[in-house]
C-alpha cells in the first residue's frame, strides 16, 4: 500500500490550495484516508478524514467551513480543498490510510497504518 500527497505549494493569504493523495495497492471502497499536518514547530494535526465506502467526512474545528474532501471516483485518489488560506495554515500535509472506516477519534494519528510522503503548503501574507 503507498499513499502520496501532492498539491502543495506556496499560496497567498486568503487564496486557496487543492491537495490530492493518490493511493495504491487499496481498494479505496475499504479504506478510510486521514489528512494531517504539522507547521513548523509543532505536533502533527488531525484536519479531516474520508470513508471511502461512502465518503463520509470528519472535519477539524480548526479548518470548517473551510475545507473540503472528497473522493476521486476516476481512480483510487482523495482531494482536499482548503480555502481561505491564513499564515497558520503554512504545513506539510500527509494524508494516511487505515482500512476500514474512519477511527474514533478520527485525529488520532497512531490509528493509522499507512503513510505518504507530505507535501508542503505555505502561506505568504
Amino acid at each position: 500500500v503507498q499513499l502520496q500527497a501532492y498539491g502543495g505549494g506556496l499560496v497567498q493569504s486568503g487564496g486557496s490550495v487543492r491537495l490530492v493523495c493518490t493511493t495504491s495497492g487499496l481498494s479505496l471502497g475499504n479504506y478510510a484516508i486521514g489528512w494531517f499536518r504539522q507547521a513548523p514547530g509543532k505536533g502533527r494535526e488531525g484536519i479531516s478524514c474520508i470513508r471511502g465506502r461512502d465518503g463520509k467526512t470528519y472535519y477539524a474545528d480548526s479548518v470548517k467551513g473551510r475545507i473540503a474532501v472528497s473522493k476521486d471516483n476516476a481512480g483510487n485518489g482523495v482531494s482536499l480543498e482548503l480555502s481561505g488560506l491564513k499564515s497558520e495554515d503554512t504545513a506539510i500535509y500527509y494524508c494516511a490510510g487505515i482500512q476500514g472506516g474512519c477511527p474514533a477519534p478520527y485525529y488520532r494519528d497512531d490509528w493509522y497504518v499507512h503513510w505518504g510522503r507530505g507535501t508542503l503548503v505555505t502561506v505568504s501574507s
